[in-house]
């Protein structure tokens, strides 16, 4: 049970941050993540709905800070918020954290709990042609110096580097709603010419 005043907190003072990052780290992206976790998480008695759904809500908070380090950021920033005191003992605290440090798809390690693992799995949201646009923005926001064929590689290198088999992503719940929509996603990967139609329809609209 998440309690209203835990949900006020959250919706009024947490997600709006997520206004200042990239496109695809905006409120709906907190929000989408938030709503999979708890779906994935209905079938697992041992999650507390309330632990998870901070979790996820405050997973993507250190891109207020750095990139590269921000689940682990994101950690720290839980651990510092005071308010959550009024909700959680240290220890939970300490797991919301760890669940948020967990939850980065190029992690080298597997996440220390369920919670950092359904905030992790969540965050994946494989919508393939979703992923292709979200690469690109990505390209656009931090490297606007790159011409079309030189997006067009990184965004190739990427989605290999991530999402074809042997790729770092893996799937972390069993029955995930990922496991559909990745085998598609591979799918286009492989049909370069597929890829590639996307890939010019999306950039064209990214750059109008």
């Amino acid at each position: 049970m998440i309690p209203q005043s835990l949900r006020l907190y959250i919706e009024n003072e947490v997600i709006p941050q997520y206004a200042a990052f990239d496109k695809a780290h905006r409120e709906d992206h907190a929000h989408s993540v938030v709503e999979r976790a708890l779906g994935m998480a209905k079938d697992i008695p041992e999650v507390r709905e309330d632990m998870l759904y901070t979790a996820a809500a405050c997973h993507d908070l250190g891109l207020s800070v750095c990139r590269e380090t921000h689940h682990l950021e994101s950690g720290r920033i839980i651990r510092a918020d005071k308010r959550l005191q009024e909700w959680f003992t240290p220890e939970e605290i300490e797991t919301i954290a760890q669940a948020a440090e967990d939850h980065r798809a190029s992690a080298k390690t597997a996440p220390r709990s369920i919670y950092g693992a359904l905030v992790a799995e969540a965050d994946r949201m494989i919508v393939p042609e979703t992923i292709i646009r979200r690469t690109i923005q990505f390209g656009l926001s931090h490297y606007p110096d790159l011409n079309r064929e030189e997006h067009w590689k990184r965004t190739l290198e990427h989605l290999h580097e991530k999402y074809a088999e042997g790729g770092y992503l893996k799937l972390l719940i069993k029955g995930s709603p990922n496991e559909a929509p990745l085998a598609e996603l591979r799918s286009i990967i492989h049909d370069t010419e597929r890829l590639r139609t996307i890939f010019d329809q999306q950039y064209t609209e990214e750059t109008l």
